[in-house]
């Protein structure tokens, strides 16, 4: 895996995303580690980010490595005019990774095409976010003891929700159940559902989210996102579809945990934060150690 891209989930077979989640338990055990003293990894985030940016640095400070890069493009060359290809080009040369958020999709790939280093997607639009699909595995298997034979329930953004598409793929590979509840107009789209298919396993879909929370261990919660919407009057028409409220948690099953990739909107009331099910808060901070994996297994010192 040394020198190896992560541009999409499916770029790491199954036994490989399964030693990321072993070594991030070892991370978990003692995050800091000083073996990254020698490296410099580049964080170029074209749009806006709290947990992915934050949850990286802190992963390649407590490692020992150098971080450059930027949060505001704006303040770049890509404000002059600058292509794509010759930031990369150049950054290459400064950094020995380039973790890259960027808001079209396929800017991932085309990245890791270009580039002189490996590359990690933290996120290319509505397409995939790799990275948080690893964290996500990583809180299922701390929260469940295993990935193989669940039921999970995905709620809110199916379309444009990248955490989402990333993540059905990789489960494709656990034999889950998929429990699909969306708007009818946000519906998970049918090249990620071909996926489900291929590996013959089943997928219900709903506009009720009542219906599933009985039957499932993770319900993996997602906003309605804003700024993937072309049409606002299309987005004030869902923007409110989904509000999880404690009371709605009484017939869960014991076992099951709430997920979010968060930001949070309006989609999990704050008095759900107490239940013992909610995991989301200790959900990114799992990609702290996951992200540590990440780094030092590509840069080939684990």
């Amino acid at each position: 895996m040394k020198n190896k891209s992560l541009v999409s989930i499916n770029d790491f077979t199954r036994e490989e995303q399964i030693r990321i989640l072993d070594l991030a338990e070892e991370f978990e055990k003692k995050p800091t580690q000083k073996i990254l003293q020698d490296f410099v990894v580049a964080t170029l985030f074209f749009e806006p980010s709290t947990r992915t940016r934050l949850s990286f640095e802190s992963a390649a400070s407590r490692l020992g490595a150098k971080v450059i890069g930027f949060s505001e493009p704006g303040s770049t060359s890509v404000q002059k005019g600058e292509s794509l290809r010759d930031t990369i080009r150049t950054v290459s040369n400064y950094s020995d990774i380039i973790v890259m958020r960027h808001p079209k999709e396929g800017s991932a790939r085309f990245a890791s095409e270009v580039a002189d280093v490996p590359i990690i997607n933290a996120g290319d639009g509505a397409n995939q976010h790799p990275t948080q699909t690893l964290l996500d595995m990583f809180s299922i298997r701390k929260t469940q003891g295993t990935l193989d034979n669940l039921n999970v329930a995905f709620v809110g953004d199916l379309k444009y929700g990248r955490t989402v598409h990333s993540l059905v793929m990789a489960l494709t590979n656990y034999n889950t159940t998929f429990h699909l509840v969306s708007p009818e107009s946000l519906k998970l789209p049918s090249i990620v559902k071909m996926h489900i298919k291929e590996k013959n396993l089943t997928y219900y879909q709903y506009t009720d989210i009542l219906e599933v929370i009985p039957e499932v261990d993770i319900l993996y919660m997602t906003r309605i996102q804003k700024e993937r919407f072309s049409d606002p009057i299309e987005y004030e028409q869902v923007k409110n579809s989904y509000t999880l409220r404690n009371p709605m948690l009484e017939n869960a099953k014991p076992n099951m945990r709430i997920l979010h990739p968060l930001p949070r909107v309006n989609e999990i009331t704050i008095d759900v934060d107490e239940n013992p099910m909610a995991y989301y808060f200790t959900q990114a901070l799992n990609g702290v150690y996951v992200r540590q994996a990440l780094l030092a297994t590509i840069l080939g010192v684990k």
